[in-house]
C-alpha cells in the first residue's frame, strides 16, 4: 500500500501534472471572465441595437402556453427551449476559441528558432585562369582565349 502511495505522490508531483492543474484552474477562471464579458458587456448593446432584445430571455415554450418571460415559464414548470442562452454560449465559445488561437499562435511564433540565412546559390560561372574572363561552370575551354580549363 505504501508503494502505491509513493508512486501516486511521484505521479502527482511531476511537472506536467502540476502544469495541467494550473492550466485547468486558470482556464476555469478565464471561462468565467469570458462568460461575464458575453453576458454583461457584449450582449446588452447587441440586444439594444436589435430592438431591446435580451438574448438570455429568448425561449420557446414547448407546451404551447405563452409565457411573458422565461422566469415565468420556469416557475410554472413549463418545458422550454432556451435558444437565447444557447446563443450566449456560442458567442462565449467563439471568444474563448479565438483567444486560445491567438495565444497558441503567439507561443508558436516565440518558440521557433530564428530563421537561418539562406544558403548562397551554387555558382553557375567561373573565371578563366588565363584571361580571367567569366565562363560557364561546365565549360572545358574558354570562349575568349580558347585555353583548356
Amino acid at each position: 500500500m505504501s508503494k502505491m502511495i509513493e508512486e501516486f505522490k511521484t505521479f502527482v508531483m511531476r511537472g506536467n501534472v502540476l502544469d495541467m492543474a494550473v492550466g485547468v484552474i486558470v482556464g476555469g477562471a478565464f471561462g468565467k471572465i469570458t462568460t461575464s464579458l458575453v453576458n454583461d458587456v457584449l450582449m446588452p448593446p447587441i440586444g439594444l441595437l436589435m430592438g431591446r432584445v435580451d438574448f438570455a430571455g429568448l425561449f420557446v415554450s414547448l407546451n404551447g402556453v405563452a409565457y411573458p418571460t422565461l422566469v415565468d415559464a420556469q416557475k410554472a414548470g413549463a418545458p422550454t427551449l432556451n435558444y437565447g442562452a444557447f446563443l450566449n454560449t456560442i458567442i462565449n465559445f467563439l471568444i474563448v476559441a479565438f483567444t486560445v488561437f491567438l495565444l497558441i499562435k503567439q507561443i508558436n511564433r516565440l518558440s521557433q528558432p530564428p530563421a537561418k540565412p539562406a544558403a548562397p546559390p551554387a555558382p553557375t560561372t567561373k573565371d578563366c585562369p588565363q584571361c580571367l574572363m567569366v565562363v560557364p561552370i561546365k565549360a572545358v575551354r574558354c570562349g575568349h582565349c580558347t585555353s583548356t580549363l
